[in-house]
């Protein structure tokens, strides 16, 4: 080495130090990302877009929030409404509540509701069994448990197997757009956005509405652009007169 690579050696700096960590997948992690490699491969994924003005759901929400947590001992959230929204839309159009066997779509005449759960070891998927049963109070007792469960490591394989929809909600974490990925065998996923502010045009004059984008991601090989569109359109009018799932409209 000369006098002038020190030199230069200086002139540069201290080097700096840049490490790197290999950490295993645990069990859940690898599971999942089998399950996404599987739903990639095995389907041919397409994704349609609404928005939806929450501004009713907002209202009953606020409106009944205390009594409800007080009368059902649970808090009143936005998933409950999207659930029974969805089941409507599903008994419509069937195709999107089915799944692929071989060469054969399966129809499923019940209606279990996959909700996508946060936990420490990754997203978990549990189902609420015969979704279209449950009132808006059952629902979201069921959805807290499942977070209880998930965030103490007490789901069992039961809980997270045989959905035929699922339900997913970035929005809980600041996601205003995104594509969500089918859950094998399932054809078909709904995902929520976060509630944001924008200008809405409404009988002729633009006001402030609080407004979700949603994105259907569905299996093209079975559900067509139409069906997709028109279960979106759906799920959009119930949230925005709630008084169709109260009417069974």
């Amino acid at each position: 080495m000369t006098k002038q690579d020190v030199l230069a050696h200086i002139a540069r700096g201290p080097a700096v130090v840049r490490g790197e960590r290999r950490v295993p997948m645990n069990r859940i992690r690898a599971r999942i990302a089998e399950r996404l490699l599987a739903s990639n491969r095995e389907t041919v994924m397409l994704t349609s877009f609404n928005e939806i003005d929450l501004g009713r759901v907002l209202e009953i929400r606020n409106r009944y929030r205390e009594a409800f947590e007080k009368e059902h001992g649970v808090r009143l959230g936005f998933m409950s409404f999207f659930v029974q929204a969805v089941v409507r839309a599903l008994k419509r159009f069937p195709v999107v509540n089915a799944s692929v066997d071989g060469d054969t779509i399966v129809y499923h005449d019940y209606w279990d509701i996959g909700i996508a759960v946060s936990s420490p070891r990754g997203l978990v998927v549990p189902v609420l069994r015969d979704a279209d049963r449950m009132g808006l109070a059952g629902i979201e007792q069921a959805i807290a448990g499942y977070a209880t469960r998930a965030r103490e490591g007490g789901l069992e394989l039961a809980d997270l197997e045989g959905g035929t929809f699922t339900i997913t909600n970035g929005g809980v974490f600041g996601s205003l757009f995104s594509t969500p990925i089918i859950n094998p065998p399932q054809s078909a996923i709904l995902g929520m956005h976060k509630i944001q502010e924008r200008p809405a045009a409404v009988d002729g004059a633009v006001v402030v509405r609080p407004m979700m984008y949603v994105a259907l991601t569905y299996d093209h090989r079975i559900i067509d652009g139409r069906e997709a569109v028109l279960f979106l359109v759906a799920v959009k009018e119930a949230l925005e007169d709630p008084a169709r799932l109260l009417l069974d409209l």
